[in-house]
Parts: structure tokens; sequence; C-alpha cells
């Protein structure tokens, strides 16, 4: 029996999955993650790196991909404190292309968002602080870096922030709209057959 309940969201492919969380007076334990599960009721993946970040309120990263061969799929979660997470559906031709999916994450939810390849990815820190911890099934690599604007007004991502509080590296700042952006993926070419 799965210990995890996967939910569907308005974009085929990405998923919100919400463990079986065992708790009492002491505490809680849950599965965190299960091969067996994942592969039976997401998808079959072969994860192959864990990255984990610490980032204080009002830090946004994204929106991030990976072009091509390189392209990753992402199975992420929040040890502590919360984050708006968003996937954006990047691929051509995609009856969604532009929407996305924004998921409040957190300690407390225990919830995770897959994202598979084709889309971008960025998260805002909505607490004083917030551990943000994701498994990627393709490791990372520079020279396939992708991303679009956080603030693509095409997009409409409410990330629930004041523009004034948000944070952001000197390389995301200035990031194309999807508009413009190159390396965008092809809605009929399969990624993971690469």
């Amino acid at each position: 029996m799965s210990k995890m309940q996967v939910i569907e969201t308005e974009i085929p492919g990405v998923v919100v999955i919400e463990p079986k969380v065992f708790g009492d007076s002491r505490g809680y334990f849950f599965e965190s993650w299960s091969q067996r599960d994942f592969d039976a009721t997401v998808r079959p993946v072969k994860f192959v790196q864990d990255n984990e970040s610490k980032s204080r309120y009002g830090v946004l990263r994204g929106l991030h991909f990976q072009k091509g061969r390189d392209a990753q799929s992402k199975l992420v979660r929040v040890v502590s404190g919360t984050v708006l997470d968003v996937a954006v559906d990047i691929r051509r031709g995609s009856p969604t292309f532009g929407r996305h999916v924004a998921v409040e994450l957190s300690g407390d939810n225990h919830r995770q968002i897959f994202i598979p390849r084709g889309f971008a990815h960025g998260f805002a820190v909505l607490s004083p602080e917030a551990v943000f911890q994701y498994k990627c099934d393709n490791p990372y690599a520079p020279a396939s870096e992708g991303a679009i604007a956080w603030n693509d007004p095409a997009l409409g991502i409410d990330w629930r922030l004041p523009v004034s509080d948000v944070l952001l590296s000197d390389k995301d700042r200035c990031h194309k709209p999807l508009a413009e952006a190159d390396g965008l993926f092809d809605y009929s070419t399969d990624y993971y057959a690469l």
C-alpha cells in the first residue's frame, strides 16, 4: 500500500505529493522518498542528485531549467519554513504553454511537488527562513543552463511577496521573458528518451 497521495494539478505531469504522516505525542514519522511508490504512482524516474539550500525571507530563485539532453525532473520539498514553489510549462506547442502551477510547500505540510522535464522552476521564501531540498534526475550542467524572467507579466505569477521584499541574485535579475527566451522545449519531443 502506497504511503503517499498523488494530487493532480491543472498541468498534466506536474503533481503534488502528500505523504502519510504518522504522529503521536513523541513527534512524527513519514517516508519522504520511496522509489517503488514513486515509480508506481507518478512515473519511473532515476534521481541522481540531491540538493539543499537555505534562504531567508524574500529570496526568490528562478525561473530555471536545463536544456536539451541535460533537462531535469525535480522532486521538491521544504524541510523547515515555507516557500511558494512554481513550475512553468515551457514546452512550445503544449496546450498549457506559458501556464504555471504554484504550490505552498512547508516543513509543516510535508508536501512535495514533482516537476517533469520541460518546465522552468522557481521558488520564493515566505517565512523568516526556509531549508529547501530537491532531487534531480540529471546532474547540474552549467553549459545547459536556461532561465526566464521571474516577473514576466505574461506568466501572471503571484509570488505572494511585495516586489520591494524580493531578493534576487545578480543572474536572476536579467533573464528574458518567455516570449524572448531561447533553449525552450518542444512539446512533441520526449525528453526522457534522449
